[in-house]
């Protein structure tokens, strides 16, 4: 090896040993150039040749010495949000720099919870091959979704609620076959979920409430072998409930009130004995509420009310293992409330503005 080359290894050495490569060093400079933060000073200990070395939010891969990890969250339990006395809230404004994307090693971004921070988010987010988290909640951007969503294939977590996102949910989103955990609620989101959406395979939790969404509630989701926890509330989803989401074994919480639903309650959802809260209410849903529950029904909270349902009240009820909170309240039910568990420990909020229902905790028929 010629004396240049040894030279230039050492110099790479040193570099490697002291400092993280010079661009992405600016392209950190260049994220903290377009944001404001007043009252917490975090980005004070942005200083030096080192972003690997106390950089506030910042992780570094050990070997490499490239930035891994952007981690400022606005809300936690960090003594830096503590010391402020601002109750572990912080404020940031301002928007994210397209410069982060030139950080091709990340594997985590997380900008949350800052409230003020605008804008839209980087169509360049979706070039970045080693990202697996990416977590905006709780800012104010605006615009779409990237496009190009789908290519992140080591996603596991996807997390945009609570900003001002519109638009249609990008056709590639379907893509990410690794994600765990998608929550795109409380944004202005418009048109259909997709049809395919049950490519989703590894999802464990899809939270898409509080949007303007419109369109069926798509049959595929029932492939969604994963799938514990489904938040469709506040939407404006019509058709009718997919009998797919009864069968659906690991699935243990389903909210779709406050949509335009109809049709009538499939069977086989009342009796999925692994539903521990169900909430159906605020829906246009007609037809008799079906009597299939049993000794291994569980349900911590099942809210059928503002509906349209008639019929009586099922007795199979009382042979529930146990049903916590139930509303069956404001639809067209008729008959005597049946006896026993859990009706001797039920208001009569529970059952009030309904057709022709009698018995406790009503008036006697």
């Amino acid at each position: 090896m010629g004396v240049s080359t040894a030279i230039v290894l050492l110099v790479a050495f040193f570099a490697a040993v002291n400092g993280c490569p010079p661009s992405d060093r600016e392209a950190l400079l260049a994220l903290r150039s377009w944001l404001k933060e007043p009252y917490l000073g975090i980005f004070d200990s942005w200083e030096g040749t080192d972003c690997c070395s106390n950089w506030y939010g910042i992780s570094c891969d050990p070997t490499t010495r490239r930035v891994t990890d952007v981690s400022l969250r606005g809300e936690s339990e960090d003594p830096i949000l503590q010391k402020t006395g601002r109750s572990g809230s912080g404020f940031m404004s301002g928007s994210i720099n397209p410069s982060i994307c030139k950080l091709d090693h990340l594997t985590t971004l997380i900008i949350a919870d800052w409230k003020g921070i605008s804008w839209e988010i980087p169509q360049c987010l979706a070039s970045l091959p080693n990202l697996r988290v990416l977590d905006l909640i709780g800012n104010s951007l605006s615009g779409k979704i990237p496009q190009q969503i789908g290519n992140l294939q080591k996603l596991t977590v996807l997390n945009l609620a609570d900003n001002k996102l519109s638009g249609e949910i990008p056709s590639s989103l379907v893509q990410l076959s690794s994600l765990k955990h998608l929550d795109l609620s409380n944004n202005l989101l418009t048109g259909e979920i997709p049809a395919n959406f049950g490519n989703l395979k590894m999802l464990s939790r899809a939270l898409l409430s509080r949007n303007q969404l419109t369109g069926n509630i798509p049959s595929s989701i029932g492939n969604m072998y994963r799938l514990a926890d489904l938040d469709l509330s506040l939407n404006k989803l019509s058709g009718r409930i997919p009998e797919q989401l009864g069968t659906m074994r690991v699935l243990s919480t389903l909210n779709l009130d406050s949509n335009m639903i109809k049709g009538e309650i499939p069977s086989v959802l009342l009796a999925n004995t692994g539903l521990g809260i169900l909430n159906l209410s605020r829906n246009a849903l007609e037809g008799n509420i079906p009597d299939v529950f049993g000794p291994k029904s569980y349900y911590m909270a099942l809210d059928l009310s503002f509906n349209n349902l008639k019929g009586p009240v099922p007795k199979s009820i009382s042979s529930a293992k146990y049903i916590g909170h139930l509303d069956m309240s404001h639809n067209h039910l008729c008959g005597p409330i049946p006896l026993g568990s859990p009706f001797d420990r039920l208001e009569a909020s529970s059952f009030n503005s309904n057709d022709c229902l009698c018995g406790n905790p009503l008036k006697t028929c």
